[in-house]
């Protein structure tokens, strides 16, 4: 009843009522609220085709080469920045069966698992390679996907996002520890502040987080300092 209530709201342009939202509600408001503004997946910037019931990622406009999983690269999947796993291993549920146990299960969690500012459109094959890795530069040899020039260290389980991404990945990582509760290494901040001077703040970024504030209640505030800037 709660998601077709949101339904509801999403499709007449009702977003007065700030909200968390589960995992499940998040994607339903984050397709219809948030992916317009910007029909552009994350990492490697090919564009959503939004025509149709599913929106999914144009490959050959974007130069997208499958690594491995054609199936999955052609689908449109939402990325949490900040991995469920980070966040989720502080909680008891967790210790008693991981994400399954846990969401819907646990508020916290919840709370986490669908905050907007923490979700955006990726190529499914990417979602599923990075899982849960952390952000940082690769060295070496990396999975590739042809001109999409995210680079995946599986041995080391590292994904250095590329340039038009890290300032996004930068500022979601910052606020989102902040929020939640979590801790950052020194050199996972050290390199996450570098990015957000090195990236500044795009004018769709700026939209999508007012967007966000009207909807969730709370501004990103490491987006809004930048938005202030410009």
């Amino acid at each position: 009843m709660r998601l077709l209530m949101l339904l509801v709201s999403v499709l007449s342009g009702c977003a007065s009522n700030a909200s968390d939202y589960s995992f499940r509600e998040a994607k339903v408001v984050l397709r219809q609220q948030l992916l317009p503004l910007h029909p552009q997946t994350l990492y490697c910037g090919c564009p959503v085709i939004l025509a149709g019931k599913k929106p999914y990622p144009d490959l050959d406009e974007c130069g997208y080469q499958v690594r491995k999983q054609a199936e999955r690269a052609e689908r449109l999947e939402w990325e949490h920045v900040v991995p469920a796993s980070d966040f989720g291993r502080q909680r008891q549920c967790w210790q008693q069966g991981g994400r399954k146990a846990c969401s819907g299960k646990d508020a916290a969690f919840d709370r986490f698992e669908g905050d907007l500012h923490n979700l955006y459109p990726t190529v499914g094959e990417v979602n599923g390679d990075r899982g849960n890795f952390r952000f940082g530069m690769v060295s070496g040899s990396a999975a590739s996907y042809g001109q999409c020039t995210m680079r995946i260290d599986f041995k080391g389980r590292v994904a250095e996002p590329p340039p038009r991404a890290r300032g996004v990945v930068a500022r979601t990582s910052l606020y989102i520890a902040a929020k939640h509760g979590l801790k950052l290494s020194a050199r996972q901040r050290q390199l996450f502040e570098a990015w957000d001077r090195q990236f500044p703040v795009a004018g769709w970024e700026c939209q999508r987080n007012e967007r966000i504030r009207q909807l969730q209640g709370d501004s990103n505030r490491y987006v809004a300092r930048g938005c202030s800037a410009n």
